[in-house]
């Protein structure tokens, strides 16, 4: 156990360290990127305050202009050292503070204009579209893989690998303009813009509630999703298949699994007790890496569908210059990562004793 506690607090130590060292890089260059539009956004409001102004029949002195323009400088903090606004903003992503990142326009289901509600009305969506395509796609591509590994050689491993090799080479966004070409425009079967899924959730909202609301928006989100969860496992569960294919040929040539089968094992035994247990490590890796990857969805993806998750709002944020939004979705997107991966040291480190005595310096 000891060896245990000290593998969990390396893995955390370095795991704040680097998660400070991401946010400060990742305020920097945000705040630098985002300095002229934002000195931008203060003209702009400087010109309609003036010319709010004008039009009540207000006369201003040269004296009250600038001071009107200080002002707005000041809100925006554009009066402060460049290292000041970065150090604030790394602050503030350190602590989660996003509530404190004002958004300068609306997004889709956020309920209102901080960076905290952009993400909690974005990220769900992305869980409800990305990650559930991801394990559709790992649930496949385990099976297809050791199927194809069984017969490594044979007609399905020819037919899989051919097929994985073209979904995979398939660009996504072409995927789904085509989808869409074809189930929204041709045969009308699947919504073309899927962000009208708030404007139907809003007229459900008006007739029932509570724990019937859940229930009911159930297949609201289905019709809305399934099209895109369609073309992301089209395209995605083919390198899925062959990369897991290759994994269990690599395991399935090891000393242990000739043993087991010249003891007469049934193959099937040998498969799933012996060889994917061995092939387990890489595949959890991966599973792991892909699904916290989810959690940010995809910028294109999203953005051809309309869906209102965190790529698409990643994008909007883009075109907007809007610094807050991006410093927040980028660091959680971060933050995932290090936290999976300090899982995954863990899950090692108990799992195997090797990992153990080799970070905490033990054997040799």
């Amino acid at each position: 156990m000891a060896g245990l506690s000290t593998v969990a607090v390396k893995a955390i130590a370095n795991a704040i360290i680097v998660l400070v060292i991401a946010a400060f890089i990742i305020s920097a260059v945000f705040v630098v990127q985002g300095e002229q539009e934002l000195k931008g956004y203060a003209l702009e409001l400087f010109q309609a305050k003036i010319r709010a102004l004008k039009m009540r029949g207000v006369h201003l002195t040269q004296q009250q202009i600038q001071a009107i323009n200080l002002t707005i400088w000041r809100d925006l903090g554009l009066l402060e050292p460049r290292w000041v606004r970065i150090l604030r903003f790394t602050v503030w992503s350190l602590t989660f503070n996003f509530q404190m990142f004002p958004a300068k326009v609306h997004y889709a289901g956020a309920t209102g204009n901080t960076a905290k509600d952009v993400i909690l009305a974005a990220l769900p969506n992305t869980i409800i579209l990305f990650t559930t395509a991801t394990i559709i796609c790992i649930l496949i591509g385990i099976f297809l893989g050791l199927q194809t590994a069984r017969r490594a050689g044979g007609i399905a491993d020819r037919i899989i690998s051919t097929i994985a090799m073209i979904s995979a080479s398939l660009p996504m966004w072409w995927v789904g303009l085509l989808m869409l070409l074809i189930f929204s425009f041709e045969l009308g079967i699947a919504p073309a813009i899927c962000i009208n899924v708030y404007s139907d959730l809003a007229q459900l909202s008006k007739h029932v509630s509570g724990i019937l609301y859940y229930i009911y928006s159930i297949p609201i989100w289905l019709h809305y999703m399934w099209l895109p969860v369609l073309t992301i496992v089209l395209v995605s569960f083919g390198g899925w298949a062959y990369t897991i294919r290759n994994v269990v040929i690599s395991v399935m040539t090891e000393d242990f699994v000739h043993v087991a089968r010249a003891k007469g094992l049934p193959e099937r035994s040998v498969l799933y007790k012996h060889v994917l247990r061995s092939a387990s490590p890489p595949i959890v890796t991966m599973s792991a890496l892909s699904i916290v990857g989810s959690l940010g969805g995809a910028i294109i993806t999203e953005t051809v569908f309309s869906w209102p998750g965190m790529g698409r709002t990643y994008w909007v944020a883009l075109q907007s210059g809007d610094t807050g939004v991006l410093i927040a979705i980028t660091y959680v997107t971060v933050f995932l990562f290090v936290v999976v991966i300090v899982l995954l040291d863990f899950i090692y480190a108990l799992l195997d004793p090797r990992v153990r005595t080799g970070m905490t310096g033990g054997a040799r």
